[in-house]
């Protein structure tokens, strides 16, 4: 019998005894070529990952977004296509597949998968365009699995005919592992491409006592002024607003001057109120 909300190669199965030509047709369903999952099930990420690497059978390697997402990396979209490095020509929606030759040390195992290494997988992610979204990647999948930046500069330096590879370095010396959201990462590099010293995040606020009780977004601790991205559930949480009310009057107790940045506001006006903020602190620093 097949085991329980796990993907399989049909014609294994058939052949093993472990189902019957018309249990396979009636009870499940192909997630993919030859690869089959119980009918009236969704599938998670992950076992659509492992669904795909069985239908290479076997030989693919997992990698880019889906090698990221296997290491924890958060906000992909669960309906983006597995990526796999494996040279076929006829691949099935859902899939996508590159004749890409890996080097030793270019390889892990997670859950049992063959995926790119964290190295490898970070050097992929780096060499996409645009720079902003290959930051923003790669903010996520340091955030989730933090990995040598020498690392990845080294396959740059073995890989030099990879398309892509010149802007790596770049990617690695913007990127930061604190980021909590692309749209956090987007806020940053728009405070450091106007000229704006870059920010630390994730900045711990203590109290009076030395314990710390927040944790601020992005900011310069130097002229305490900080920059926050808020999501849509601060607007609609109404248990999330209270929190907020309470914790923005504790900060400004704390010394804290804090610009709010939500998705509707324009660049340019969020830049305008920052450089208030900025100025305002920077001349009563100097009195």
């Amino acid at each position: 019998m097949v085991a329980a909300n796990v993907p399989f190669l049909g014609v294994e199965a058939l052949t093993r005894g472990l189902v019957r030509k018309h249990e396979l047709r009636s009870q499940y369903a192909a997630l993919f070529p030859g690869v089959y999952f119980p009918s009236g099930h969704t599938p998670t990420f992950d076992q659509r990952a492992e669904a795909a690497w069985l239908w290479s059978r076997r030989r693919g390697v997992i990698a880019g977004l889906t090698a990221a997402r296997l290491y924890g990396a958060r906000w992909l979209d669960d309906a983006i296509a597995i990526e796999l490095f494996w040279g076929n020509a006829r691949t099935p929606p859902g899939i996508s597949t590159s004749a890409v030759a890996l080097g030793d040390g270019e390889t892990a195992t997670l859950t049992g998968l063959p995926v790119t290494s964290l190295a490898r997988t970070a050097f992929d992610l780096a060499r996409r365009r645009p720079l902003g979204t290959a930051v923003a990647r790669l903010d996520a999948l340091a955030n989730a699995a933090p990995f040598d930046c020498g690392d990845v500069l080294g396959l740059v330096a073995r890989h030099r005919g990879v398309r892509g590879r010149c802007q790596v370095a770049t990617v690695l010396e913007l990127s930061d592992n604190g980021a909590q959201s692309p749209r956090e990462t987007w806020l940053r590099l728009l405070l450091m491409r106007s000229g704006f010293p870059r920010p630390r995040t994730q900045i711990p606020v203590t109290d009076d006592r030395g314990w710390v009780k927040y944790y601020l977004d992005m900011g310069w601790e130097a002229i305490k002024v900080a920059v926050e991205y808020d999501g849509d559930h601060h607007r609609t949480d109404r248990t999330q607003f209270a929190k907020d009310v309470v914790r923005l009057e504790e900060l400004a107790d704390l010394g804290w001057l804090i610009v709010r940045v939500v998705a509707d506001n324009r660049e340019a006006d969020v830049l305008e109120r920052v450089q208030r903020a900025w100025d305002a602190r920077s001349s009563s620093t100097l009195r």
